[in-house]
C-alpha cells in the first residue's frame, strides 16, 4: 500500500490554527511518523487561505503574501527532516524519493484568487515548485464562480482571466483542480483544457447531495478525458455531517468505479481541512488501511485497490508534470 494523496490542509492547521508541533509530530492528521505508518509515498500539501481572514489587511494580496510564507515553511521543514521527506515537482522526483525512502511531498495552493488578476504570480508559483492549484475555494474570485446552493451562481463559469490561468496552466505543467468550483466553471475548464483535470477531493452527488460533489456527467465527462477525482473524507460530503464513516467512504469509491471506471478514483482526504466530526473511523493517515481492507471486503481487487491509492494519481502526475 503506497499512499498519494492528493489533498491536506496541514500546513494552514500548522500555521494559522494554532497546530501544536512541525510535520515530523503534530496534533494533526498528517505528520511525518503517521505518513509512515500509513505507507505514504506522496502527500499533497495545499497552501490555503481563507478569504474571510483577510478582509481588513489587504486582501487577496495579503493572502497571497501568505501564501509564500506556507511555501517557505514546507521546504524549511522538508530541509529539516531530509532524510525522510523530499520536495517533488514531477513524477520522476516522486520516484526518485521513493528510491532513497522518502516521502514525496508537492506544494498545492487551494484559492486561486490569490493571484489577484496577475498572471505573473502563476509563473511565480511554478517557479516556487506548486504543480497544482485549486481554482477556487467557497467564494468568487478573479478566476470564475464557487460551488453554490444558488443556480444562478452554479452555472457561472470561468472569467476571462480564469481562462488565460486555465491556458498557462496547461503551458507550465500544473495540474488544475476543480474543487470547489461551479458547475459552469467544471464545464468551462473541461472545454479549454488540453491535459486530464482533476478534482482533488471531491465525492458523488448521486448519494450525497452537496454542490461540493460531482454529479455522475462530472465524473464521466472527467473519466472520458482521462481525469481523476480524490475520495473525500468530510463527513458533509460523505453523508453525515457529524461522522466520516467506512461504510460511506467505500459507497463512494465503488459509486464512482460504477460511473467512472477503475481509472478514475484516488485518494483526496481533506485532512486537517474540516473539523465538528464527532466520529472519525480514519482519524488520521497513519490509519489508511483501515479504507483498504473496507474496499477489499466489498470485492475490489488488489489491482483496482493499487489504482485507487497511487496509480490513477501517478499517471496524472506522469502525464503534466
Amino acid at each position: 500500500m503506497k499512499l498519494i494523496d492528493l489533498h491536506c490542509d496541514t500546513l494552514w492547521k500548522l500555521m494559522d490554527l494554532s497546530g501544536n508541533g512541525d510535520l515530523m509530530k503534530n496534533d494533526g492528521c498528517v505528520s511525518i511518523e503517521a505518513m509512515k505508518k500509513g505507507g505514504t509515498m506522496a502527500q499533497f500539501f495545499a497552501c490555503f487561505t481563507y478569504a474571510d481572514d483577510y478582509k481588513e489587511t489587504g486582501g487577496y494580496d495579503a493572502a497571497w503574501r501568505h501564501v509564500l510564507e506556507m511555501i517557505a515553511y514546507l521546504k524549511e521543514q522538508t530541509r529539516i527532516y531530509a532524510d525522510q521527506i523530499s520536495l517533488a515537482t514531477s513524477c520522476q522526483e516522486m520516484r526518485e524519493n521513493a528510491g532513497q525512502g522518502k516521502i514525496s511531498a508537492f506544494l498545492t495552493v487551494e484559492e486561486g484568487g490569490v493571484l489577484n488578476g496577475h498572471l505573473d504570480r502563476l509563473e511565480e508559483l511554478y517557479r516556487q515548485g506548486v504543480r497544482l492549484m485549486t481554482l477556487m475555494w467557497n467564494y468568487e474570485n478573479c478566476i470564475g464562480h464557487p460551488n453554490s446552493r444558488d443556480a444562478s451562481v452554479m452555472w457561472q463559469g470561468l472569467k476571462p482571466f480564469g481562462r488565460e490561468v486555465v491556458e498557462r496552466m496547461n503551458e507550465l505543467g500544473m495540474i488544475i483542480d476543480v474543487s470547489h468550483a461551479s458547475d459552469g466553471v467544471f464545464r468551462d475548464v473541461l472545454e479549454i483544457s488540453r491535459v486530464p483535470v482533476v478534482a482533488s477531493h471531491s465525492n458523488c452527488r448521486a448519494l450525497c447531495p452537496h454542490p461540493r460533489n460531482l454529479t455522475d456527467d462530472m465524473i464521466r465527462a472527467l473519466a472520458n478525458t482521462g481525469g481523476i477525482a480524490g475520495l473525500n473524507f468530510y463527513g458533509a460530503f460523505l453523508g453525515n455531517e457529524h461522522a466520516s464513516k467506512l461504510e460511506e467512504m467505500a459507497m463512494h469509491v465503488l459509486h464512482m468505479l460504477d460511473v467512472g471506471g477503475s481509472e478514475f478514483p484516488a485518494i483526496g482526504t481533506d485532512f486537517d481541512g474540516f473539523d465538528g466530526i464527532e466520529e472519525l473511523d480514519i482519524p488520521d493517515v497513519s490509519q489508511m488501511e483501515r479504507l483498504w481492507e473496507a474496499l477489499r471486503k466489498k470485492g475490489l481487487s488488489e489491482n483496482q485497490l493499487d489504482k485507487i491509492w497511487n496509480g490513477n494519481a501517478e499517471r496524472i502526475c506522469r502525464q503534466i508534470l
